[in-house]
């Protein structure tokens, strides 16, 4: 009769050896576009389209939320820009401090807003300067209320410590493409 190994420990099985680790693959949009020289880039550049779109998207729906459904992220932009500083701006400012090469783009969405009475307009001389109206700056404070309880308020500090570091390489990155661009139109 065989004896019971039932109060026997099982001897643990071997771990599988792990193959030595591979270099961590990007994630990136565009696996052609991936340079030896920084893949960092790659990895960014796919960070930057999908932060772009969840940011527009969040805008959008933020105002919609705000009282104001119908504008593109442009026009909230724009708005927003329109009411910085309590300052009035001229269209060629505005699209300077929002790096807006298109300044019909800028001038289109002005004037949707002027029409949904959101900015008002004032000639000085022959430029034409924009504010927003009182509606205008209601809308941005019921703007700020809904960023506060739903972004803002799900925001931890570890991560606050780290926005700002990565809002400074984003404006500095913004500077390289500029370059960049530059340069490409010479070729």
């Amino acid at each position: 009769m065989p004896k019971s190994t039932s109060n026997i420990p099982a001897k643990p099985s071997p771990r599988p050896v792990a193959p030595a680790k591979a270099a961590a693959r990007p994630i990136v949009s565009s696996s052609h576009l991936v340079s030896p020289r920084s893949k960092e880039t790659s990895e960014l550049e796919f960070g930057l389209i999908i932060a772009w779109n969840a940011f527009s998207r969040w805008a959008i729906r933020c105002m919609a939320a705000a009282g104001v459904p119908d504008l593109t992220i442009t026009d909230v932009l724009i708005l927003h820009h329109v009411n910085h500083r309590a300052r009035n701006k001229k269209l060629a400012d505005i699209c300077f401090v929002l790096n807006y090469e298109d300044t019909h783009v800028v001038a289109y969405s002005l004037k949707k807003l002027v029409g949904a009475g959101l900015v008002r307009t004032e000639k000085m001389g022959k430029e034409v300067l924009y504010a927003p109206t009182v509606q205008g700056e209601a809308v941005i404070a019921r703007y700020r209320e809904v960023r506060e309880e739903c972004l803002i308020g799900n925001l931890g500090a570890e991560l606050n410590d780290n926005i700002g570091a990565v809002a400074r390489t984003l404006r500095t990155m913004s500077g390289q493409y500029d370059q960049a661009a530059r340069a490409a139109t010479s070729l």
